[in-house]
């Protein structure tokens, strides 16, 4: 399992951006905001501690990505929070969102340490992300089996 920095988007110190784990299966990419996604970074499996609404989801399919995972934030009025994910099965992309209650918005790193899925896109359900499952299981089962 490795981890390493990678270059950061914003010139804001508190917004980060970093290789989580790289395997086989893939890499983990954890970025606070979804706004931090570069060309580079296709493929990969994305922790973005961003909310899951409509807006999210346009930086989301710009990059081909494996599997792109929210914050929930509340859900929200009309699930807002999480209007992303119906919008990125529609492009064939995995998308899941993390309960606002088990990890901060905005912090990716606590997202993967301690963010339990509370909804998913079918694209997500078929690769184990299915609510109640913690985040870094399910991923780091992707990546290595």
């Amino acid at each position: 399992m490795t981890s390493q920095r990678v270059d950061r988007r914003s010139a804001d110190p508190h917004v980060q951006k970093r290789e989580a784990v790289n395997g086989p299966g893939g890499r983990v990419l954890l970025i606070d905001s979804i706004t931090q996604l570069e060309p580079r970074d296709a493929g990969a499996l994305v922790v973005a501690a961003s909310h899951g609404g409509t807006s999210s989801a346009t930086f989301a399919l710009a990059v081909p990505l494996r599997v792109v995972v929210f914050n929930d934030a509340g859900v929200g009025k009309d699930a807002a929070g999480i209007a992303a994910l119906p919008l990125l099965a529609a492009a064939g992309i995995a998308a899941a969102a993390v309960a606002h209650t088990s990890a901060r918005i905005g912090d990716a790193e606590d997202m993967w340490a301690s963010g339990i899925v509370s909804h998913a896109n079918s694209a997500a359900r078929a690769l184990g992300l299915v609510p109640g499952v913690r985040l870094h299981d399910a991923l780091t089962r992707l990546v290595f089996g």
